[in-house]
């Protein structure tokens, strides 16, 4: 497959990268650094562009590839940046006609499966400095439903993204955080990639909201 990942050099895009070359796919590096693409380990084709800046050049960025997967995620201090670019990935899919695999969060999900609260709205849940981002996602997943004409799947992290290593096992979900048998919520960024991989690979019936962990 012909990939084309957008946010290439954050935690989650670098390692979605490196698991696409893993499995022999032909991947293009989107990010704005010309620097932190250099540093990226593999072939590849790299493109520095600035989704904010230049939104109407994005679709023909996407021209040509099996699937895109947008790991888009701002700067701290920038977080309201995420609607308009999870926006303009949305709208560049939809005239590419690209599949394309949307990073979420965790914000939306019900701690519990019969549970009343999510994670943003839960008391107590989030960290201050959490709180900006996770406001953020919750209006990036409210975008999703104004882009019915895309082909999109979202897949929304558990509560804890780490360093860890690439296991190449997770657990799906839907609504709700995913659990392990401790009550644990969380997932390595290589497994996340894992993940989005597989659905890429997949391709899915699109509109589906997805979550994933360990």
């Amino acid at each position: 497959m012909k990939i084309i990942v957008f946010g290439a050099t954050g935690d989650v895009g670098s390692k979605t990268v490196a698991e696409a070359l893993r499995r022999g796919h032909k991947v293009t590096a989107v990010a704005r650094s010309t620097e932190r693409l250099a540093a990226l380990k593999g072939d590849m084709t790299r493109v520095a562009h600035d989704l904010i800046q230049k939104p109407e050049g994005i679709h023909d960025l996407m021209a040509g590839h099996d699937a895109a997967i947008s790991a888009l995620r701002p700067a701290s201090g920038h977080e309201a940046q995420l609607v308009p670019l999870t926006q303009a990935v949305l709208i560049a899919a939809q005239v590419a006609d690209v599949p394309i695999y949307v990073t979420g969060g965790a914000a939306t999900l019900k701690l519990t499966d019969d549970g009343e609260h999510t994670v943003l709205s839960a008391p107590n849940f989030l960290p201050d400095d959490i709180r900006p981002i996770a406001e953020a996602c919750a209006a990036q997943d409210r975008v999703l439903n104004d882009h019915p004409g895309a082909n999109w799947t979202c897949l929304r992290p558990p509560a804890i993204l780490d360093g860890g290593m690439r296991t190449g096992r997770y657990a799906l979900g839907r609504d709700a955080l995913v659990t392990d048998d401790q009550g644990n919520s969380s997932i390595s960024y290589a497994d996340f990639a894992v993940a989005l991989l597989d659905l890429a690979e997949l391709q899915p019936r699109p509109g589906a909201r997805l979550t994933v962990g360990r």
